[in-house]
C-alpha cells in the first residue's frame, strides 16, 4: 500500500462515519434540527431552574395563547409560546419600536431571539427588536416567512 493510499483510507472511513454515523441517532448532520431545538430548550430549562435573567436566547415554539397587548408605557404585543420541552415562555414584543407580528394565531410556529427574564410561570423574552442606540443585541421574531424586528 502506498503512502497516498494509507492516507486515503482513514479519510474515507471518517467521511463515512460523518455521513452515516454509527446510527441515525448519533449523526450530527442528520439530527441537526432536533438537536438544535433540544439545545435551545435546555437553555430555557436551565435558566428557569436557576432563576436566571438577562440571558440572550434564541428559540422556537408553538403559540399557545395570544394575550391582549400591554398598552401601559411602551406598548407590547404579548403571546405565550410552548417549547417542544413543554415549558411556556411569554413573548413581550415592543410594538413602539418594531412592527407587530401580523396574522398570528394560536397553533402557529414562531422563532424568536431576545433577552430571557425569569418569572415563576416559565419566563419572559423581551428585546425582540433592534436597539436604536446600539447598546443591546438586536432581537427578532420570525413568523410565516417574515422577520419582525
Amino acid at each position: 500500500m502506498t503512502s497516498h493510499e494509507k492516507l486515503l483510507l482513514p479519510t474515507i472511513v471518517f467521511a463515512a462515519i460523518a455521513l452515516f454515523g454509527y446510527g441515525r441517532h448519533h449523526s450530527p448532520f442528520l439530527d441537526a434540527p432536533t438537536s438544535a431545538a433540544a439545545a435551545s430548550d435546555s437553555v430555557f430549562a436551565s435558566a428557569f431552574e436557576k432563576h436566571a435573567s438577562s440571558i440572550q436566547v434564541e428559540g422556537q415554539g408553538t403559540v399557545a395563547r395570544i394575550l391582549p397587548d400591554d398598552n401601559d408605557g411602551s406598548r407590547h404585543q404579548r403571546f405565550i409560546v410552548r417549547l417542544s420541552s413543554g415549558q411556556t415562555i411569554l413573548i413581550a414584543h415592543n410594538i413602539d419600536l418594531a412592527p407587530g407580528v401580523s396574522s398570528l394565531n394560536e397553533g402557529d410556529v414562531v422563532s424568536f431571539s431576545g433577552e430571557y427574564e425569569w418569572n415563576p410561570k416559565g419566563g419572559v423574552v423581551h428585546w425582540t427588536h433592534r436597539d436604536s442606540d446600539g447598546r443591546h443585541p438586536a432581537g427578532w421574531i420570525r413568523h410565516d416567512g417574515q422577520a419582525f424586528q
